[in-house]
């Protein structure tokens, strides 16, 4: 198979959140044809024109390079509100400036989440589709990864719902012929 190089990241901030450990778990099942590069949104500042403007932060264009040389990018997020985390927002906000320059445009997506709810971040992924739809992201429509009652699946501080780890195996298989048709 050809090597593929990923992005991977999550909407939440929090080291020990549950998407985190949805992140890693993920990460851990990666077929070994993948190359995964996990960032972390943390240190991009609030966007703020007069800073772009000024000194465009490196963290920024760190992400944006990483986006451009992925084949594929993959979002963990959380729900807030029955919507998307804002630091979330902002690295994507970041990442549409200036608009003639922004690498998500044409690039194969996957979106998954969890939350405490019976949801499993289902909303938050029905917005966070609308602004990659922006970015000219191509998100994959299924499977769906909305991992419900998360406090009670990561209660030992990792995945072990045989069902949910199943879905994930099946997300991968079709998320790397997702990047293959797409490129």
């Amino acid at each position: 198979m050809t090597p593929r190089k990923v992005i991977v990241f999550s909407g939440s901030l929090r080291k020990e959140s549950y998407n985190r450990l949805l992140l890693n778990k993920l990460v851990s099942m990666a077929p070994t044809h993948v190359s995964l590069n996990i960032f972390d949104i943390s240190p991009i500042p609030l966007y703020n024109e007069d800073v772009e403007f000024s000194a465009y932060p490196p963290a920024v264009t760190n992400f944006k390079n990483l986006v451009k040389s992925a084949d594929g990018v993959i979002i963990v997020t959380p729900e807030y509100n029955y919507s998307i985390p804002g630091v979330l927002k902002n690295a994507l906000d970041w990442a549409s400036r200036p608009p003639t320059d922004i690498p998500f445009t044409g690039k194969p997506g996957a979106i998954m989440g969890t939350s405490i709810s019976q949801y499993g971040s289902l909303r938050s992924q029905l917005h966070l589709r609308q602004v990659l739809f922006a970015l000219g992201v191509r998100v994959m429509n299924t499977p769906e990864i909305c991992v419900p009652k998360a406090k009670d699946l990561f209660a030992t501080g990792d995945l072990i719902d045989e069902r949910t780890i199943s879905h994930l195996q099946k997300f991968w298989t079709a998320f790397t012929a997702w990047i293959d048709n797409n490129l």
